[in-house]
Protein backbone atom coordinates (compact mmCIF):
# COMPACT_ATOMS: atom_id res chain seq x y z
CA UNK A 1 0.00 0.00 0.00
CA UNK A 2 1.06 3.42 -0.72
CA UNK A 3 1.35 5.66 2.18
CA UNK A 4 2.30 8.75 3.81
CA UNK A 5 3.69 8.12 7.91
CA UNK A 6 3.45 11.29 10.02
CA UNK A 7 5.06 10.77 13.46
CA UNK A 8 7.19 12.05 15.76
CA UNK A 9 8.66 10.51 19.33
CA UNK A 10 9.87 7.02 19.44
CA UNK A 11 6.40 5.36 20.46
CA UNK A 12 5.72 5.84 16.73
CA UNK A 13 9.11 4.26 15.67
CA UNK A 14 8.25 0.56 15.48
CA UNK A 15 5.10 1.37 13.16
CA UNK A 16 7.40 2.94 11.10
CA UNK A 17 9.57 0.28 10.80
CA UNK A 18 7.11 -2.34 10.43
CA UNK A 19 5.44 -0.60 7.14
CA UNK A 20 8.38 0.13 5.74
CA UNK A 21 9.21 -3.55 5.44
CA UNK A 22 5.65 -4.41 4.13
CA UNK A 23 4.57 -1.57 2.43
CA UNK A 24 5.38 1.51 0.34
CA UNK A 25 6.70 4.33 2.47
CA UNK A 26 7.10 7.13 0.47
CA UNK A 27 7.40 10.05 2.69
CA UNK A 28 7.76 10.45 6.54
CA UNK A 29 6.86 13.92 8.26
CA UNK A 30 8.16 14.57 11.52
CA UNK A 31 8.33 17.69 13.78
CA UNK A 32 11.36 19.83 12.53
CA UNK A 33 14.19 19.56 14.94
CA UNK A 34 13.80 21.13 18.73
CA UNK A 35 16.27 22.53 20.63
CA UNK A 36 17.51 20.06 24.01
CA UNK A 37 19.77 20.00 26.77
CA UNK A 38 21.22 22.83 28.90
CA UNK A 39 22.71 24.15 25.58
CA UNK A 40 19.85 24.17 23.39
CA UNK A 41 21.46 21.68 20.76
CA UNK A 42 19.61 21.15 17.85
CA UNK A 43 18.04 17.23 18.21
CA UNK A 44 16.09 15.25 15.27
CA UNK A 45 13.47 13.46 16.46
CA UNK A 46 13.63 9.45 17.32
CA UNK A 47 11.39 9.21 13.71
CA UNK A 48 13.81 11.19 11.41
CA UNK A 49 16.43 9.35 12.94
CA UNK A 50 15.05 5.96 11.79
CA UNK A 51 13.56 7.40 8.54
CA UNK A 52 16.77 8.21 7.75
CA UNK A 53 18.60 5.05 8.44
CA UNK A 54 15.51 3.17 6.51
CA UNK A 55 16.80 5.87 3.66
CA UNK A 56 13.37 7.29 3.89
CA UNK A 57 12.46 10.80 2.60
CA UNK A 58 11.67 13.01 5.22
CA UNK A 59 10.20 16.07 5.63
CA UNK A 60 9.67 18.85 8.68
CA UNK A 61 7.12 20.93 8.38
CA UNK A 62 6.44 23.64 11.10
CA UNK A 63 2.65 23.19 10.34
CA UNK A 64 1.37 20.02 8.57
CA UNK A 65 -1.91 21.88 7.21
CA UNK A 66 0.21 24.82 5.60
CA UNK A 67 0.23 24.50 1.87
CA UNK A 68 3.58 23.80 1.83
CA UNK A 69 3.38 20.57 3.68
CA UNK A 70 0.49 19.75 1.79
CA UNK A 71 2.04 19.62 -1.57
CA UNK A 72 4.52 17.60 -0.37
CA UNK A 73 1.97 14.96 0.64
CA UNK A 74 -0.05 15.33 -3.09
CA UNK A 75 3.47 14.83 -4.54
CA UNK A 76 4.14 11.34 -3.71
CA UNK A 77 0.15 10.00 -3.97
CA UNK A 78 -0.06 8.45 -0.99
CA UNK A 79 -3.09 5.80 -0.83
CA UNK A 80 -3.56 6.32 3.07
CA UNK A 81 -1.97 8.53 5.83
CA UNK A 82 -0.56 6.60 9.10
CA UNK A 83 -0.43 8.91 11.64
CA UNK A 84 1.48 7.85 15.30
CA UNK A 85 2.32 10.74 18.43
CA UNK A 86 2.84 13.16 15.59
CA UNK A 87 2.08 15.99 17.87
CA UNK A 88 0.32 18.41 15.60
CA UNK A 89 -3.77 18.83 15.11
CA UNK A 90 -3.98 17.54 11.70
CA UNK A 91 -7.36 19.71 9.60
CA UNK A 92 -9.46 18.00 6.90
CA UNK A 93 -7.30 19.26 4.14
CA UNK A 94 -4.98 16.94 5.60
CA UNK A 95 -6.78 13.33 6.43
CA UNK A 96 -8.51 13.97 2.92
CA UNK A 97 -5.56 14.07 1.19
CA UNK A 98 -5.47 10.43 0.61
CA UNK A 99 -8.59 7.97 -0.55
CA UNK A 100 -8.55 5.69 2.51
CA UNK A 101 -8.28 8.80 4.73
CA UNK A 102 -5.99 9.42 7.92
CA UNK A 103 -5.53 6.08 10.25
CA UNK A 104 -4.10 6.88 13.80
CA UNK A 105 -2.22 4.60 16.49
CA UNK A 106 -3.74 5.76 19.79
CA UNK A 107 -1.85 4.18 23.23
CA UNK A 108 -5.11 3.60 25.09
CA UNK A 109 -8.07 1.99 24.50
CA UNK A 110 -10.75 4.19 23.28
CA UNK A 111 -12.85 5.92 23.88
CA UNK A 112 -10.68 6.06 27.42
CA UNK A 113 -7.77 8.56 27.51
CA UNK A 114 -8.39 10.74 24.36
CA UNK A 115 -5.27 12.82 24.09
CA UNK A 116 -1.76 13.48 24.11
CA UNK A 117 -0.85 11.62 27.35
CA UNK A 118 -2.81 8.63 27.56
CA UNK A 119 -0.05 6.16 28.80
CA UNK A 120 0.76 8.41 31.75
CA UNK A 121 -2.75 9.40 32.75
CA UNK A 122 -3.68 5.74 32.77
CA UNK A 123 -1.10 4.68 35.00
CA UNK A 124 -1.92 7.73 37.25
CA UNK A 125 -6.10 6.59 37.80
CA UNK A 126 -4.55 2.94 38.69
CA UNK A 127 -5.52 1.59 35.54
CA UNK A 128 -4.34 -2.84 35.26
CA UNK A 129 -5.36 -2.85 31.40
CA UNK A 130 -4.93 -0.89 28.34
CA UNK A 131 -3.39 -1.23 24.89
CA UNK A 132 -3.83 0.42 21.05
CA UNK A 133 -6.45 1.45 18.96
CA UNK A 134 -6.13 2.16 15.53
CA UNK A 135 -8.99 4.86 13.99
CA UNK A 136 -9.70 7.24 11.18
CA UNK A 137 -9.21 10.64 12.07
CA UNK A 138 -11.78 13.15 12.09
CA UNK A 139 -12.17 16.20 12.84
CA UNK A 140 -12.19 15.90 16.95
CA UNK A 141 -9.64 15.26 19.32
CA UNK A 142 -9.01 11.21 18.99
CA UNK A 143 -13.35 10.73 18.47
CA UNK A 144 -12.85 8.97 15.01
CA UNK A 145 -14.42 5.99 14.05
CA UNK A 146 -12.15 3.08 15.70
CA UNK A 147 -10.95 -0.18 13.61
CA UNK A 148 -9.00 -2.51 15.86
CA UNK A 149 -8.31 -2.62 19.13
CA UNK A 150 -5.55 -4.54 21.31
CA UNK A 151 -4.87 -5.01 25.01
CA UNK A 152 -2.05 -5.53 27.45
CA UNK A 153 -2.03 -5.78 31.10
CA UNK A 154 0.01 -3.43 32.72
CA UNK A 155 2.17 -4.64 35.76
CA UNK A 156 1.70 -3.39 39.36
CA UNK A 157 4.91 -1.22 39.74
CA UNK A 158 5.82 -0.87 35.80
CA UNK A 159 6.01 3.06 34.90
CA UNK A 160 5.32 5.08 31.53
CA UNK A 161 8.46 4.48 30.85
CA UNK A 162 8.30 0.92 30.72
CA UNK A 163 5.14 0.53 29.53
CA UNK A 164 5.12 2.86 26.39
CA UNK A 165 7.84 0.82 24.58
CA UNK A 166 5.40 -2.58 24.92
CA UNK A 167 2.30 -0.39 23.79
CA UNK A 168 4.40 0.79 20.61
CA UNK A 169 5.28 -2.99 19.80
CA UNK A 170 1.51 -3.76 19.74
CA UNK A 171 0.84 -0.55 17.56
CA UNK A 172 3.28 -1.60 14.98
CA UNK A 173 1.29 -5.11 14.88
CA UNK A 174 -1.93 -2.84 15.03
CA UNK A 175 -1.37 -1.13 12.39
CA UNK A 176 -0.08 -3.85 10.05
CA UNK A 177 -3.52 -5.81 10.62
CA UNK A 178 -5.18 -2.98 10.24
CA UNK A 179 -4.12 -2.35 6.78
CA UNK A 180 -4.76 -5.90 5.64
CA UNK A 181 -8.22 -5.83 7.05
CA UNK A 182 -8.95 -2.90 5.38
CA UNK A 183 -7.06 -3.95 1.90
CA UNK A 184 -9.13 -7.31 2.20
CA UNK A 185 -12.09 -5.45 3.39
CA UNK A 186 -12.29 -7.94 6.72
CA UNK A 187 -12.17 -4.66 8.41
CA UNK A 188 -14.07 -1.73 8.94
CA UNK A 189 -14.49 1.23 10.91
CA UNK A 190 -17.07 1.90 13.15
CA UNK A 191 -18.36 4.68 15.49
CA UNK A 192 -16.74 5.04 19.29
CA UNK A 193 -19.02 4.17 21.95
CA UNK A 194 -20.54 7.60 23.43
CA UNK A 195 -20.15 6.13 27.08
CA UNK A 196 -16.60 5.69 28.75
CA UNK A 197 -15.21 8.72 27.50
CA UNK A 198 -12.09 10.30 29.05
CA UNK A 199 -9.36 12.56 28.61
CA UNK A 200 -5.50 12.43 28.87
CA UNK A 201 -3.85 16.17 28.42
CA UNK A 202 -0.42 16.90 27.56
CA UNK A 203 0.90 16.50 31.12
CA UNK A 204 2.60 19.35 32.51
CA UNK A 205 4.91 19.66 35.68
CA UNK A 206 2.78 20.72 37.88
CA UNK A 207 1.13 17.28 37.26
CA UNK A 208 3.43 15.80 39.17
CA UNK A 209 3.03 16.79 42.81
CA UNK A 210 2.17 15.12 45.13
CA UNK A 211 -0.31 15.06 47.38
CA UNK A 212 0.42 12.97 50.88
CA UNK A 213 -2.89 13.19 52.39
CA UNK A 214 -3.40 10.78 49.16
CA UNK A 215 -3.51 6.80 49.55
CA UNK A 216 -0.22 4.82 48.90
CA UNK A 217 -1.46 3.15 46.17
CA UNK A 218 -2.58 7.25 44.32
CA UNK A 219 0.97 8.33 44.83
CA UNK A 220 2.50 5.02 44.17
CA UNK A 221 0.25 5.67 40.99
CA UNK A 222 1.35 9.01 40.45
CA UNK A 223 5.31 8.22 40.66
CA UNK A 224 5.20 5.84 37.85
CA UNK A 225 2.61 7.75 36.13
CA UNK A 226 4.97 10.60 35.74
CA UNK A 227 8.36 8.34 35.14
CA UNK A 228 10.13 9.90 33.16
CA UNK A 229 8.48 13.40 32.62
CA UNK A 230 7.69 15.06 34.43
CA UNK A 231 8.61 13.25 37.35
CA UNK A 232 6.52 13.09 40.57
CA UNK A 233 8.06 16.07 43.05
CA UNK A 234 7.48 17.50 46.33
CA UNK A 235 9.41 19.65 48.47
CA UNK A 236 11.61 18.51 51.55
CA UNK A 237 12.33 22.39 52.89
CA UNK A 238 12.75 24.78 49.63
CA UNK A 239 14.03 22.17 47.94
CA UNK A 240 12.17 19.89 45.23
CA UNK A 241 12.70 16.70 45.54
CA UNK A 242 11.84 14.12 42.31
CA UNK A 243 10.72 10.67 42.93
CA UNK A 244 10.49 8.03 40.21
CA UNK A 245 10.16 4.86 41.50
CA UNK A 246 8.17 3.42 44.97
CA UNK A 247 6.50 0.18 46.31
CA UNK A 248 3.76 -0.41 48.37
CA UNK A 249 4.65 -1.57 52.00
CA UNK A 250 0.77 -2.41 53.19
CA UNK A 251 2.16 -0.39 56.76
CA UNK A 252 -0.23 1.78 58.34
CA UNK A 253 1.34 5.03 58.86
CA UNK A 254 0.56 5.13 62.51
CA UNK A 255 1.24 8.59 64.35
CA UNK A 256 3.14 9.60 61.47
CA UNK A 257 1.75 12.93 59.58
CA UNK A 258 1.52 12.62 55.61
CA UNK A 259 5.32 13.68 53.92
CA UNK A 260 7.05 12.50 57.13
CA UNK A 261 9.84 10.63 57.15
CA UNK A 262 9.23 6.88 58.54
CA UNK A 263 11.84 5.00 60.84
CA UNK A 264 15.20 4.76 59.80
CA UNK A 265 15.97 2.11 61.52
CA UNK A 266 15.07 -0.26 58.76
CA UNK A 267 17.76 1.72 56.46
CA UNK A 268 15.10 2.51 53.81
CA UNK A 269 13.35 5.47 52.80
CA UNK A 270 9.08 5.12 54.02
CA UNK A 271 7.50 8.18 53.90
CA UNK A 272 3.51 8.72 55.29
CA UNK A 273 0.94 8.90 53.01
CA UNK A 274 -3.12 9.21 54.20
CA UNK A 275 -3.04 5.18 54.94
CA UNK A 276 0.31 3.65 55.03
CA UNK A 277 3.89 4.08 54.42
CA UNK A 278 5.46 4.18 51.00
CA UNK A 279 8.84 2.89 50.48
CA UNK A 280 11.05 4.95 47.61
CA UNK A 281 13.21 3.17 45.82
CA UNK A 282 14.56 5.96 43.33
CA UNK A 283 14.74 9.57 44.26
CA UNK A 284 16.70 12.89 42.91
CA UNK A 285 17.79 16.05 44.89
CA UNK A 286 17.96 18.99 42.76
CA UNK A 287 20.26 19.03 40.49
CA UNK A 288 21.97 15.72 41.29
CA UNK A 289 21.96 12.44 40.09
CA UNK A 290 19.05 9.96 41.00
CA UNK A 291 19.99 7.13 43.93
CA UNK A 292 18.10 4.94 46.05
CA UNK A 293 15.97 5.70 48.86
CA UNK A 294 18.90 4.42 51.35
CA UNK A 295 21.34 6.64 50.08
CA UNK A 296 19.15 9.79 50.24
CA UNK A 297 18.59 9.18 53.52
CA UNK A 298 22.26 9.29 54.42
CA UNK A 299 22.83 12.46 52.85
CA UNK A 300 19.78 13.71 55.19
CA UNK A 301 20.66 16.17 58.26
CA UNK A 302 17.26 15.37 60.09
CA UNK A 303 14.27 12.89 59.67
CA UNK A 304 12.19 16.51 57.73
CA UNK A 305 8.82 15.89 56.39
CA UNK A 306 7.62 16.31 52.83
CA UNK A 307 4.91 18.88 51.44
Amino acid sequence: MRLAFLGTSSFACPALRCLAEHHDVRLVATQPDRPAGRRGTLRASPVKLLAQELGLRVIQPERINAPDALDSLRAVDPQILVVASYGQFLKSDVFDLAPWGAINIHASLLPAYRGAAPVNWALIHGETVTGVTTFRIDVGMDSGPEILHRQLEIGPDETAGELEPRLAVLGAEAILETLDGLERGTLEATPQPTEGISRAPLLRREHGRITWTASAQQVHNLIRGSNPWPGAWALLGEERIKLYRSERTGIERGHLSPGEIGPRTAGELLIACGDELLRITEIQRDCRPRTDGQAFLNGLQSAGCFS
